[in-house]
This record gives structure tokens, sequence and C-alpha cells, in this order.
């Protein structure tokens, strides 16, 4: 296992954290008879993006809170390899911790596909999922943390703010009629192309480099992903629309590999779950500005924004299609998606 140690030397007292997210202190402790110990953390976002800025926030924090005891060798933009590299890093006990979108996570951990649920967050705040997610009481947390455990990760959190993956087209989706035949260019991901498909679009995966020239030419009529990528990618000038369809959250987990998790000394382990849950307040708020300043720049270039009544996700929910496809990943990831629904709306 790759934890680093080094000279002790002096403590710094832990701040009262969030109640945000799981695990977070309520009192300070006292760092200085601790050997010192360093974490290497790592990502394989792009360079400024979210992932990237939580996890240096993370690294600064954690330093701060145990006054140098613990710290971070932070590594970002895939300097340590690809989500699976890294994951299978994690586990192994190679890297300390990780933070990416939940995706890669399911050829580690099954369950995690309960987040391939499609528009299950949509009408929902940020609170209110986060109420979900990160709340060390709901039933939903504990049974995904307790899938983590089990392949040999830790759950440390989730950062979201209700912010998700979005529809670009060349034609305007006003409501469910629209999207019959829609050739629409998805992930390779078997329950996302099967909910496009159960509200009669034709999924059409294609790689991300030719993405742009396919819709240049016609030869696909739309795309999905969240705002920045959209914005990153000048869809503006390929497309003329742009539809809040809300199918999947827009979210990344941050995880430690169990064995690491286990060697921590338990004032450790609380600090980083302070240094995490400090991060995450920081970070949220600008989950949204990043969201609103995309879509303007979006629009700005000409697109024309589509927003939805709650009632136009109920139509989509209540289709034969989705419905099937809602029991099926429930039954992938034992139930938990019966859960989620439940405590989202406070049941």
């Amino acid at each position: 296992m790759k934890i680093r140690k080094m000279t002790a030397w002096f403590l710094a007292a832990a701040m009262a954290a969030s109640v945000a997210f799981a695990g977070a202190p309520a009192q300070a402790a006292d760092y200085s008879s601790l050997e010192a110990v360093e974490l290497i953390g790592a990502d394989s976002s792009s360079k400024g993006a979210v992932a990237q800025q939580f996890g240096e926030l993370i690294t600064a924090k954690v330093a701060e809170i145990t006054g140098g005891q613990l710290t971070v060798d932070y590594h970002t933009n895939a300097e340590l390899g690809g989500d699976a590299d890294i994951l299978r890093q994690v586990q192994s006990g190679d890297i300390g911790f990780c933070i990416n979108q939940t995706a890669p996570l399911v050829a580690f951990i099954p369950e995690v596909a309960v987040f391939d649920l499609p528009m299950v967050f949509a009408k929902y705040d940020g609170a209110t999922i986060d109420n979900v997610l990160n709340n060390p009481e709901s039933e939903f947390y504990q049974k995904l943390s307790a899938a983590y455990e089990a392949q040999g990760f830790h759950l440390l959190g989730f950062l979201q703010n209700a912010t998700y993956r979005l529809t670009t087209s060349n034609k305007e989706l006003a409501a469910l009629e629209d999207f019959k035949g829609l050739q629409i260019r998805t992930m390779e991901n078997a329950n996302h192309m099967a909910f496009w498909t159960a509200i009669g679009a034709e999924p059409t995966p294609l790689a991300w480099p030719e993405v742009y020239f396919a819709l240049q030419s016609g030869t696909i009529a739309a795309q999905e992903n969240a705002a920045d990528t959209c914005a990153g990618a000048n869809f503006q000038e390929v497309q003329k629309f742009l539809s809040c369809t809300n199918h999947i959250l827009y979210l990344n987990q941050i995880c430690i590999g169990k064995a690491t998790w286990d060697s921590l000394d338990p004032a450790y382990q609380e600090a980083l779950n302070q240094a995490v849950a400090e991060a995450a307040e920081e970070i949220k708020p600008k989950l949204a500005e990043i969201d609103t300043e995309n879509k303007k720049f979006l629009t700005d270039g000409g697109m024309t924004l589509t927003e939805y009544a709650p009632e136009f996700y109920d139509s989509i929910l209540a289709l034969d299609g989705v419905q099937k496809l809602y029991a099926d990943i429930d039954e992938q990831v034992g139930g938990l998606g019966t859960i989620l629904q439940a405590e989202l709306a406070g049941e």
C-alpha cells in the first residue's frame, strides 16, 4: 500500500465539518502524536475541470486541518492513468483515493449502475439529492457504501448540485413525440441506449472526435452531454436547440481504497471526511455557475433553450419501455433503484 510516512511535526486542530458528507467529525482532534502520512490522490479529468478543483481543494484542506500531518500528493489530468487504471490502483492500494464520474465504477461495483436510471433525479434540487446520496442515515447511502466496501473501496461521498446531461439537436424537442426517430449520439452504455430507444429515438454510439463533424454533416441529428462539454465542443455552431432533458445527473464520486482507509488512524479518517465535506460545500455553488454560464454561452451562440415542466418527465417515466428499463436496472443493482426513488420522494 502506497502510504508515505514522514517525520511527525506540530499539530493543527480540526474544525467542525459540514454534515453534507457522511462521517464528518464533530469536534477538534490533536494530530501531534500521530506519525505523519502522505496519500496519493488522482483523477483523469481535464485541467481546470471540477474534479481537479475538488481534489486540489481537498488536498489543501486536509493539510490545513491536520497541520501538515496528513497530506496528499495529488495528480490530475490522467497523470496516473485513465479512470479504469486509477480505480485498479486505488483498489490495490497503490493510489490512496480518486475522484471521477460514476460510469467507470460500474465495472468494479455493479451497484453503481443505479445512476443509469434515466431522469430519476430530474425533478429534484441539489439539497434533496444530497440528503439521499451523502446522508449516512439514508438506506441508499448505507447499501451503496456496503457495495463499495465489498469490492475493496470506501465511499467518501458524491459531489453534485442538480446539474445534468442535456440534449442538443437540430430540430426542436418540445414534446415526447419529437424524439421519435431522432438519431442521437450517446455513450456506449447499454442502459443509456435502452432509454433513448424506449422514448422512440435512435441511439448511435460514435467516437467523440467524430461527433462535431457528424452533426455538421447531418449524419446524426443530436447528441447528449453536460452543458460545459457542449460549450467546449462549440456545438452551438452545428446545433440549433439545447433541451434540458436532465436524463443523467452530472456528479463526481470520491472513494479511497478500503485497505488504505482501514490503515489510517481514526483521527485521520475524520480529518479526510472533514476536508471532503468542506471542499464539497465550496465547490457546489461553482457547479451551478458553470452550468448557467455554459448554457448562456450556447444560447448567445444562437441555440434555443428548451426547459420542461415536471409533467414532461412524468410522461416519459410512465412509458412501458422506460418502466421495463427501470425494472431491469433495479434488478442489476439489487433493489437500490427502488430505495433511491422512495428516498428522493421522501417516503
